[in-house]
């Protein structure tokens, strides 16, 4: 659905700029930015690749099950299927960690590995489970100690204080995610009965 309305909105962008005579400054445009996207794939693509690489590290030495240890009772207390699958758990803890670290593009392939494990347990196949929807909020208002991702985009683009948006992001990402929770936990016990 999202191509063709990508396509849709590309097809009028030409049609305006024929119809208006911009189609020189249209496809000079079209040029430029693709050349300033990889530019900027490229300034983060490091920062990336080495967060990604601390995450592996990260689960190969342990580091995550002991971060699970300590995230256990807050994650025992979000997902019902963590309290009994102690997969499920270790793959939660690691992509609240990412997403805690700020890591958003190392935290998706992490968040899909927890998704597809709670989807497993699902008996439901029709519809989300509680815990595959609480992985949702939480993933989708996670609270970010180290906005690392948007730090660098900030950077690439010349701000000359990319750090000073963390305490907004902390204030914001704490009442998102406490919102989101609590929200999620009383349409779950709605659920229930």
């Amino acid at each position: 659905m999202l191509n063709i309305i990508w396509i849709f909105l590309m097809l009028i962008s030409f049609v305006c700029a024929a119809i208006t005579g911009n189609m020189e400054a249209t496809g000079a445009a079209l040029v430029e930015s693709g050349a300033s996207a990889i530019e900027f794939l490229i300034s983060i693509g490091g920062m990336m690749a080495m967060w990604s690489g601390f995450m592996a590290i990260a689960e190969k030495s342990g580091l995550t099950d002991k971060i699970a240890v300590v995230l256990s009772p807050l994650i025992k207390w979000l997902f019902d299927a963590a309290k009994t699958d102690e997969k499920c758990k270790n793959a939660i803890s690691m992509n609240m960690v990412a997403n805690f670290l700020g890591l958003s593009n190392a935290a998706t392939p992490l968040g899909l590995k927890a998704m597809k494990l709670l989807a497993d347990k699902n008996t439901d196949r029709r519809a989300a489970s509680r815990d595959m929807c609480m992985l949702a909020v939480v993933n989708s208002a996670s609270i970010q100690l180290i906005p690392s991702t948007l730090i660098a985009m900030r950077t690439s683009a010349g701000c000359t204080n990319p750090g000073a948006i963390i305490l907004p992001i902390w204030i914001v990402s704490l009442i998102t995610a406490s919102s989101g929770i609590l929200l999620a936990k009383i349409f779950g016990r709605k659920e229930r009965r």
